[in-house]
C-alpha cells in the first residue's frame, strides 16, 4: 500500500465506500513523565471505530502512524499486526456491512509539534502535552480514517499522571483515575484535540438569551504553562472572546454548537492557532512576557476571532477535501478582521489587513507556485503547503470584495443559510455559491471563475487627462496582468482624488466607485473635477490588486507621503510603494529614503512595524551590494533619531528601539545597546525588560561584541523556555565558522532539537551580515535537502528547506545552482520542488531589485 501521503483519489474512493458511525478512543498518557528519555517515548492508544461499508466484502484501510501495533481486530476477528500494518496504514479486507475495528497501538510523543507534542519546561521540569493535527496528524495519536469528509462523533477517555488535568473537545470529568469526556457532535478527525498537564487554568462564562427565549450558557476557559501564569492577561482574552461570541451570534443565527470554549496557549507551537472545537490551541507567544505594542494585542484579538469564526466555517461545516480549504480559511481570515473592527476596540483593523495581511497574499500570488483560491490539492503534502497567503489573505481579500459586490446583508444571509443547510456536513464551492446567488439575486459563476478559479494579481494604474483650466477631462483605470497569468478581472473599486489643503495636509476631495472591467475603464463621475495631486485607484481597499501611480501621484508621495491624513489611504500608498520596490520598479534606496523621511510620522503602530520590516528587507535583499553599508548606517541613524524623540514610554519608542537593534552595525550602536543592557545608558521612558534584553543581545552576538559566557549569564537570568529559545538563536548568530558548522549540523545532521529550537537555530544561522561565513553552505544545501525531506517530518522538512535556502548568497551562481537542482530532480517530491522553486523565485526577484537599485 502507498505510504503516509494520502491522495485525493484514495480519499474519494474511501468516502464512497465507508461511513463512520462513531469513535471510542482511550489513551494512557502516564508514560509522559518519569522513566527514560530514550526515543521514541510512547503511549498506549486503543481505538474502536464503528463504521459501515457500502459494499460488503470490499477492501479498504485505516490510518495510523505509530512505532508499533499490539493488536488489531475486525468484527471480532484477530488480525496479525505484522501482516496488516505497514507503519502508516492498516489493511482492512472482507468488510461487512456493519463493522467494528479495534486497534491497540503504541504511539509516539512528538518533538516536532505534530501529533502528541511533549514539552519539558526547563524552568521547573514540568511536562506539558498538547495535540496538533491539521491536516492529517491525528493518525499519530489514534487509528482513524484521516480525511475531512468522514465525520463522526468521538468519545475520548484518558489516563494521565496524578495531579494532571486533561482537556479535550467535550467537557471532561475525572472518575476513578480516568478522564472521561462528553461525546462530540460529528466532526472531522483533524479538529479533535487533547491538552494535558499541570497547566494554569482560568475560567469564566458567557451567557445569552437566544431569539426563541432559551438561555445559551458557554463555559469559558483559558490555560497556559505555570511558568507563564504571572504574565497571563486572561481577562483580556475573555473580553475579546465574549465580544466575538456576541458578534457571531448576532450575525450567524446558529448558536455555538460545541458546548464549552477552552483556549489553550501551548509551548513550541508551529502555527498561530488551531480551531479545535471546544479546545482551541494557540502559540504561547500570545502571552506577552514584556512590553508590547497595541499591534500585538490587535494581532492576538484577530487570531482569537479567526479561530472562533472557524467554529461555524470549518468545524460545523467542513470542506469535502483540501481543494476547498479556502471555504474555511478565507472566511475565517475575513471574519476575523470584520468582527474585530465591529465588535472590539481595534477599530482600525482594516488598515492592518491592507498593509500586513495583503502583503502576504501579494507575495504568494506572484510566486511560480501560485494557484487559484480553489486549489488543485492532489495529496496531503500539497495540502500542507497550501496553508498560504492565497488561501488565507487573498481569499479574505476576495471575500471583502464579494461583500461589496453582493451587499453585506445578502452575504450574511447566505452564511446563515449555508450553516443551516449543511450543519455537521461537508461542502464544496458550489454549495456556498448557490446560497449566495439565492440571497443576492446575482449570477456568481463568472465572478467565481475570475476570482476563485484563476491565479495571479492584477495591477491598476490611473491615467489622467486635464484640460487647459486644470480640470479632469478623462480619468481612466488601466488594468494589467502578468504574462504568466493574463486574466483580467472585474473589480469594484473606489477611486479617490487627493490634494494638499492650505494647512499642508493631503486629503481626499472627490471619490467615485466604479466597476473596472477589461484593460481600460473610464471613471465618468470624476470628469470635471479639479486636478488631483494624488490618484488612489483602490481607495478604501475594496478590491485585491496592486496599486500603481501616475507620475504626478508618485511625485506627491515622494514629497509628502507623511502628509496624507487618512490612515488607510496612507497604508495603501506604503503597500503600493513596497510592491514597486519588490517589482524592481523603484530602487530600494528610494524606498529606504521614504521610510527615513516619513515613517516617524506614522500614527498606526502596526503600519510602522511593517515599514521597519520592509526597510530591513529592502536593505538585505533588494539594495545593490555596494550600497548596503551606507543604507544600514542611514537606517541606524534614523532609528536612533526617532528613538530619542519618541514619547517616553510610548509604543513608538519601543518600536524604534527594536528597529535600532535590527539595523545596528557600528561601534556607536553597539555601545548604546550595551549601555542600555547594563544600565550605564538610559533613554527616558524605555523599559529594558527581559524580551527587549534578548532583542538587544542578538545583534551584539552577531557582530561578536558579546560571547557565549554573556549569553549563558543571560540564560541564567531568564532560565525559561522563552529564554532558552532566545539563547539558542543568539548562539547560532555568532560570527564564527565553527559556530555556523555546529548550527548546521544540529539542524541538518541531527533530529535531537525540538521544532522550536530548530526554528531558533536557523534564524540565528542566517544573518545578513554573515554572507561570507554562510557561503560554503550554499552547495551543501542542495546536496542534503532531498535526504532531509525524506527522513524528517514534513514540518521540520519545511523549516529546513525554507530557512536554510542560501538566499543571502544573492548571486547568479546561486540561481544557477537552484535551477540545476530543479532540473535534476524533476521527479522529486512535488512539495519539496515547490519550496525550492519559491525560494529560487525570491532570489531572482532580489537580483532584479538589486539591478534596479544599482542602475
Amino acid at each position: 500500500m502507498p505510504g503516509e501521503n494520502l491522495s485525493r483519489d484514495e480519499a474519494r474512493e474511501r468516502a464512497a465506500l465507508l461511513s463512520v458511525e462513531e469513535y471510542e478512543v482511550s489513551l494512557d498518557l502516564r508514560s509522559a513523565v518519569g522513566g527514560t528519555d530514550s526515543e521514541p517515548r510512547t503511549f498506549r492508544s486503543v481505538t474502536t471505530i464503528r463504521f459501515r461499508s457500502a459494499e460488503p466484502g470490499a477492501t479498504s484501510f485505516a490510518d495510523l502512524i505509530a512505532p508499533s501495533v499490539t493488536a488489531v481486530s475486525l468484527n471480532g476477528r484477530d488480525l496479525d499486526p505484522g501482516a496488516v500494518f505497514d507503519g502508516s496504514r492498516i489493511l482492512l479486507e472482507d468488510l461487512a456491512e456493519d463493522n467494528e475495528l479495534v486497534v491497540d497501538a503504541r504511539c509516539a510523543y512528538s518533538r516536532t509539534g505534530e501529533g502528541m507534542h511533549r514539552f519539558v519546561d526547563p524552568e521547573d521540569g514540568e511536562v506539558y502535552l498538547y495535540t496538533q493535527y491539521e491536516p492529517a496528524d491525528s493518525r499519530r495519536v489514534f487509528a482513524n480514517f484521516e480525511q475531512p469528509d468522514l465525520k463522526a462523533p468521538f468519545r475520548f477517555e484518558v489516563r494521565a499522571p496524578e495531579g494532571w488535568v486533561v482537556w479535550s473537545n467535550g467537557v471532561g470529568e475525572l472518575t476513578d483515575g480516568v478522564w472521561k469526556f462528553a461525546g462530540t457532535k460529528p466532526i472531522s478527525t483533524y479538529i479533535t484535540a487533547f491538552v494535558a498537564g499541570p497547566y494554569h487554568y482560568v475560567t469564566d462564562s458567557y451567557e445569552r438569551v437566544l431569539d426563541d427565549g432559551t438561555r445559551l450558557e458557554i463555559p469559558l476557559g483559558a490555560l497556559c504553562r505555570k511558568g507563564l501564569a504571572r504574565h497571563f492577561d486572561a481577562d483580556d482574552v475573555f473580553l475579546v472572546t465574549k465580544q466575538g461570541l456576541d458578534f457571531f451570534h448576532d450575525h450567524f443565527d446558529f448558536p455555538y454548537p460545541f458546548g464549552k470554549y477552552d483556549q489553550a496557549f501551548v509551548p513550541e507551537y508551529n502555527l498561530g492557532a488551531m480551531e479545535n472545537p471546544g479546545c482551541v490551541t494557540f502559540r504561547e507567544e500570545f502571552i506577552f512576557r514584556g512590553n508590547v505594542t497595541r499591534a500585538a494585542y490587535e494581532r492576538r484579538a484577530n487570531v482569537i476571532l479567526h479561530e472562533m469564526a472557524h467554529m461555524w466555517f470549518g468545524d460545523l461545516v467542513t470542506m469535502v477535501w483540501w481543494d476547498d480549504l479556502w471555504l474555511k480559511e478565507s472566511f475565517a481570515d475575513f471574519m476575523g478582521t470584520f468582527s474585530m473592527v465591529e465588535a472590539t476596540r481595534f477599530t482600525n483593523g482594516w488598515v492592518t489587513f491592507a498593509n500586513n495581511r495583503k502583503a502576504w497574499a501579494y507575495r504568494a500570488d506572484q510566486l511560480p507556485s501560485t494557484h487559484p483560491i480553489t486549489a488543485d490539492i492532489r495529496d496531503l503534502e500539497d495540502a500542507k503547503l497550501n496553508f498560504d497567503g492565497i488561501t488565507y489573505a487573498k481569499g479574505a481579500s476576495v471575500l471583502k470584495q464579494l461583500v461589496a459586490y453582493v451587499g453585506r446583508d445578502a452575504f450574511l444571509e447566505g452564511a446563515r443559510r449555508y450553516f443551516k443547510r449543511h450543519a455537521y456536513g461537508n461542502t464544496r464551492l458550489g454549495d456556498l455559491l448557490s446560497v449566495l446567488e439565492e440571497t443576492s439575486g446575482r449570477d456568481l459563476a463568472a465572478w467565481s471563475r475570475s476570482w476563485l478559479q484563476t491565479a495571479g494579481v492584477n495591477s491598476l494604474t490611473p491615467q489622467v487627462i486635464l484640460d487647459a483650466e486644470g480640470r479632469v477631462t478623462e480619468l481612466a483605470v488601466l488594468q494589467e496582468a502578468a504574462e504568466s497569468h493574463p486574466e483580467l478581472r472585474p473589480h469594484r473599486v473606489a477611486v479617490g482624488l487627493y490634494r494638499r489643503s492650505p494647512d499642508g495636509a493631503v486629503e481626499r476631495y472627490a471619490r467615485a466607485e466604479v466597476d473596472v472591467d477589461g484593460p481600460r475603464t473610464v471613471v465618468e463621475e470624476l470628469v470635471g473635477a479639479d486636478a488631483p495631486e494624488l490618484v488612489l485607484v483602490n481607495d478604501d481597499d475594496l478590491t485585491y490588486c496592486k496599486i500603481r501611480f501616475d507620475e504626478g501621484s508618485l511625485e506627491t508621495l515622494r514629497a509628502g507621503l507623511g502628509d496624507i491624513t487618512d490612515p488607510l489611504a496612507r497604508a495603501l500608498c506604503w503597500s503600493a510603494l513596497w510592491n514597486l520596490t519588490r517589482d524592481a520598479l523603484m530602487p530600494a534606496r528610494d524606498f529606504v529614503d521614504l521610510v527615513l523621511r516619513f515613517a516617524g510620522r506614522e500614527s498606526d503602530i502596526g503600519v510602522l512595524q511593517m515599514l521597519h520590516a520592509w526597510a530591513n528587507s529592502a536593505l538585505a535583499h533588494y539594495a545593490a551590494p555596494g550600497w548596503r553599508e551606507t543604507g544600514g548606517r542611514l537606517l541606524a541613524e534614523g532609528a536612533l533619531r526617532e528613538l530619542r524623540i519618541a514619547g517616553p514610554g510610548s509604543q513608538h519608542q519601543l518600536t524604534w528601539a527594536r528597529f535600532l537593534a535590527a539595523v545596528a552595525s557600528n561601534e556607536a550602536d553597539f555601545q548604546l545597546l550595551q549601555g542600555l543592557l547594563d544600565g550605564t545608558a538610559k533613554i527616558d521612558g524605555l523599559e529594558v525588560d527581559q524580551e527587549l534584553r534578548w532583542t538587544f543581545l542578538e545583534p551584539l552576538a552577531a557582530y561578536g561584541v558579546v560571547d557565549e559566557g554573556v549569553l549563558a549569564a543571560e540564560l541564567a537570568r531568564d532560565d525559561t523556555a522563552s529564554g532558552k529559545r532566545h539563547q539558542v538563536r543568539c548562539l547560532a548568530a555568532r560570527p564564527s565558522a565553527a559556530v555556523k558548522a555546529q548550527a548546521w549540523a544540529s539542524v541538518v545532521e541531527s533530529d535531537s532539537l525540538s521544532n522550536a529550537l530548530v526554528e531558533a537555530t536557523i534564524a540565528g544561522f542566517a544573518q545578513p551580515s554573515h554572507r561570507e561565513l554562510t557561503a560554503p553552505y550554499a552547495a551543501k544545501y542542495f546536496e542534503v535537502i532531498e535526504r532531509v525531506w525524506d527522513e524528517r517530518s514534513i514540518q521540520i522538512g519545511m523549516d529546513v528547506v525554507r530557512g536554510l535556502f542560501p538566499s543571502l548568497q544573492d548571486t547568479p551562481q546561486t540561481l544557477e545552482a537552484a535551477d540545476a537542482w530543479l532540473a535534476s530532480h524533476e521527479a522529486g517530491a512535488p512539495a519539496l520542488r515547490r519550496l525550492v522553486l519559491e525560494a529560487r523565485d525570491d532570489l531572482a526577484r532580489a537580483l532584479r531589485g538589486q539591478a534596479c537599485d544599482g542602475g
